[in-house]
């Protein structure tokens, strides 16, 4: 007699195991061993938190934890700190601090029953995704003008102050920010641009329609002031919503809406009505990749490219390979005439073995080297590889085909899933949901503690106890930098640092955030 336990176990991952409810796969992995395997296995866990909460491992490198995650999803919880003008954290009441500003993590409170899955940082905003693909806003998209009090959302100078959420006509997958704008991706495959959180535009071209490989969008990356999308082909498209002639389009339109009021205001309940409209306009379309070498990690398929990272006008991007190349994309104009260009400092072992941070330090050097991940904001980019022997590796805007990245000893061998930029300050997060912070202080965008209350010479404090005095007494000057990564407590308090597990985190201007899970709440999968 045929048992359940003889199907192929491609059949139960892909055919069985999905379609039961969470307390019978809780069961069924009760049952035996060979079912406890498999209901514990993490690419099964990892396809389940995309379908079941829109969670996608796009911007972390990620390898296990994937049921826990699942299991932690039931209430995760959203923290901010830093810079406060502007309602870029979105806080209700601004904590009192010593320099006036939010130097340690503060929880969010988001509209209650609201999962919130991804969080993106803008200049002066955030932007966070539920695991029902709403997108919920706070701060102010265009931090360098202002707008009136009864204006709506349609200005892109509009405040929020606490969490609005933005009704869209379809689900949202991802959402990547640049610095007065953001691109969304959302499940039907269109391509959004906000410019006001009221009035976002849909890219209508040929190009992405999604009728085949080479126009399915995959991936949205937003730079400084352009915005790019990557289709499962490999190919890349840019435009530039700040530039002419696209400028001159979305201005015309911007009149046209406004003469028919649709300047869309929040609603009592929190919502931004937005006023979606297409734009329709080819798009700039990146040139073909370059001859690159075989970097011999038996790499199966014809070379491309598999993800994105956006500086201030360049653009990092990464193959199958993990070769990792940079391309201007400053104009429309002068992108005509750029190449990509290869980055074998970034790319090989052998290169990356000979840096003289391990040659001249007792720091073990990789045995073996696949980048898999990339991230950049205003003038700096990373270049990294999962795992306990994980390698970090930053660049700038000026990074080119001769230049050797700057590695940070902190960080190597040390399971790095993500790292993120602000404009002087920077994050990393562990798989074990650990948070370091280093950079300059940046009105507390650290998250260190309020300086004013630290012990002199600990991170993030004053050097001296008379320094220290001074900066209270006059409220200022900040604190020194750090250049020795170190880890964020959450709770203030000793005591909570290892009941909070980060497992995402966004940062840009003089901000940053994270999703938390709470590891004291305890619950089982079968209340889900």
């Amino acid at each position: 007699m045929t048992m359940l336990s003889d199907l192929p176990i491609e059949v139960l991952l892909d055919n069985l195991l999905p379609w039961l409810a969470i307390p019978d796969l809780i069961h069924l992995g009760e049952t035996n061993h060979f079912f406890a395997r498999l209901c514990n296995d993490e690419t099964f866990w990892k396809r389940k938190l995309e379908e079941d909460f829109n969670f996608t491992d796009e911007r972390t490198a990620r390898i296990s934890g994937w049921k826990r995650l699942y299991r932690g999803l039931r209430n995760p919880k959203t923290y901010v700190w830093g810079e406060p003008s502007k309602g870029r954290l979105g806080l209700k009441k601004i904590p009192n601090s010593t320099l006036h500003d939010v130097p340690h993590p503060v929880e969010l409170q988001i509209k209650s029953g609201a999962r919130i899955v991804s969080l993106s940082a803008a200049g002066w905003a955030f932007f966070a995704l539920d695991s029902a693909g709403s997108i919920y806003v706070w701060g102010t998209l265009n931090g360098t003008s202002y707008a009136l009090q009864h204006d709506g959302y349609s200005e892109p100078a509009k405040s929020a102050h606490t969490p609005l959420r933005l009704d869209m006509p379809s689900p949202t997958r991802s959402i990547s920010c640049g610095r007065l704008h953001a691109t969304t991706l959302d499940d039907q495959h269109h391509v959004w641009t906000f410019l006001s959180w009221g009035r976002p535009f849909r890219l209508n071209t040929s190009a992405l329609d999604a009728t085949s490989v080479d126009s399915t969008p995959v991936l949205v990356e937003s730079g400084w002031n352009f915005s790019s999308v990557l289709t499962k082909s490999g190919d890349v498209y840019v435009w530039w919503p700040f530039s002419a002639p696209l400028k001159d389009v979305i201005a015309a339109q911007s009149v046209a809406m406004d003469a028919a009021d649709l300047k869309a205001h929040a609603t009592e309940d929190g919502v931004i009505p937005c006023s979606t409209w297409e734009l329709h306009e080819e798009l700039t379309m990146l040139p073909p990749l370059p001859r690159l070498p075989e970097l011999s990690l038996g790499s199966v398929g014809p070379v491309k490219l598999v993800k994105l990272a956006a500086l201030e006008s360049r653009l990092i991007g990464l193959t199958n390979h993990g070769h990792v190349l940079s391309i201007s994309v400053e104009s429309d104009v002068a992108v005509r005439s750029e190449r990509w260009e290869y980055l074998p400092n970034f790319s090989e072992v052998d290169k990356v073995q000979q840096h003289p941070a391990y040659v001249s330090s007792q720091l073990k050097p990789p045995e073996s080297l696949r980048i898999s991940h990339i991230s950049a904001q205003f003038q700096t980019f990373v270049a990294y590889s999962p795992g306990s022997s994980s390698v970090i590796l930053l660049g700038s805007h000026e990074t080119h085909a001769d230049s050797n990245p700057v590695i940070l000893p902190a960080l190597q061998n040390n399971d790095i899933i993500s790292v993120v930029l602000g404009d002087y300050h920077y994050g990393a997060l562990t798989s074990t949901g650990k948070l370091l912070t280093w950079g300059e202080y940046s009105r507390g965008a650290l998250g260190l503690g309020d300086p004013g209350m630290l012990p002199p010479g600990r991170p993030g404090g004053y050097r001296t106890e008379a320094r220290k005095r001074v900066a209270v007494a006059n409220g200022g000057p900040p604190p020194p930098g750090i250049s020795e990564p170190a880890e964020v407590s959450f709770g203030h308090e000793e005591a909570q640092r290892d009941k909070m597990f980060c497992f995402a985190v966004a940062a840009a201007g003089w901000h940053m955030g994270t999703l938390v899970i709470d590891l004291e709440v305890r619950f089982s999968l079968t209340e889900f």
